[in-house]
């Protein structure tokens, strides 16, 4: 699923035009949200059919002028790309789609972005050597396992191989591993060319098959879609906690020291782990998102009980960070180092 596509867009009886309008409000509202928030207005704008209008948020977002540099420039050309190819505009798009292949992203959601677009406009063998690039570039040879945000590269992979009619190679391997950890119907059915001959069966039989395939299909969809967000406890980088401490001097007895913070948030997500809470996450504050934070609740940045409930809006606004980290990435607290050898090092398993 595209990153940017609203929750709302399987209701039919939405309209996208208003709703887009409103998250362009509200993006003038909360600056430090905008690039999201504009991102899902485009999606609607391109689900109403206003395509030029998607395309010209794309541009805004990317626009030197822009208030802030977008955190995620390649995702926003490769969703510029999938929509301008879909309103007649083939050239430039594929323009956009070769630069983003030879930037080789370390995000694997532009190579989604791009590869399914390939897709969609039947270019098979780009389609394919895309999403191989991708998942050859982002995940480590021989592995056996891969990291969530990965998952639909290897399926996209693996569907425009069936396609294709490719054999299974490892990589189809892994991605049938990864699949039935979640999931009672196997890639192949779900990929099967065949399905949609099915669809216009008149046997009752094959009907109710492929209504059960289907079914499995959404279910995975939903359980990803419902995972709810984490339980996330704050982290504030060195220079933005010297910049609280500095406005707020009574938070020094939450905070008396950089290195004792940092050393309490990983602590605090092991005990919640030991005890079985599920899902946790780290989310990084800053000091005037909180400040803004404090307004909109009508209460002073100095009571501490608003740093929990702080925590937890950015935790539901998408900004957490899952903890533990995947193997070999970097540690959540921001010093680039690999988190074995960070914050996880000599610690207990989880």
């Amino acid at each position: 699923m595209r990153p940017d596509k609203p929750a709302a867009a399987d209701h039919v009886d939405v309209d996208h035009i208003a709703e887009a309008a409103r998250l362009e409000r509200t993006a003038g509202l909360y600056p430090e949200d905008a690039e999201q928030l504009l991102l899902q207005a485009a999606a609607h704008l391109e689900l109403a059919g206003a395509r030029d209008r998607a395309t010209t948020l794309y541009d805004s977002l990317l626009s030197p002028s822009a208030p802030q540099p977008p955190s995620s420039p390649l995702l926003i050309r490769a969703l510029k790309a999938s929509n301008l190819w879909e309103y007649g505009h083939e050239a430039e798009a594929r323009a956009i789609i070769d630069g983003i292949r030879a930037s080789a992203p370390r995000d694997p959601a532009p190579w989604v972005i791009v590869a399914e677009s390939l897709e969609s406009h039947d270019e098979l063998e780009q389609a394919h050597d895309t999403f191989t690039e991708a998942v050859t570039l982002l995940l480590p040879p021989q592995t056996q396992d891969a990291p969530y945000a990965t998952h639909p590269l290897l399926f996209g992979r693996h569907r425009v191989r069936r396609l294709m009619g490719a054999d299974h190679d490892a990589w189809d391997t892994l991605a049938d591993h990864v699949h039935t950890t979640r999931a009672t119907v196997s890639l192949d059915e779900l990929h099967d060319p065949k399905r949609i001959w099915s669809l216009g069966s008149e046997n009752p039989a094959e009907l109710r098959a492929e209504i059960s395939r289907i079914q499995a299909e959404l279910g995975s969809y939903r359980e990803a879609l419902s995972r709810p967000f984490p339980v996330a406890i704050l982290h504030w980088p060195s220079t933005e906690l010297t910049e609280l401490l500095t406005a707020y001097p009574s938070l020094t007895s939450e905070y008396p020291s950089h290195e004792a913070h940092l050393t309490t948030i990983e602590s605090s997500l092991r005990e919640l782990a030991a005890s079985g809470t599920p899902n946790l996450g780290v989310v990084t504050g800053t000091v005037p998102s909180y400040e803004a934070f404090a307004a909109s609740e009508g209460a002073s940045p100095e009571d501490s009980s608003l740093l929990p409930q702080y925590a937890t809006t950015l935790a539901a606004r998408g900004r957490a960070v899952g903890w533990p980290p995947e193997a070999g990435a970097e540690c959540w607290c921001g010093s680039g180092r690999i988190y074995s050898v960070c914050h996880g090092a000599a610690q207990p398993s989880v």
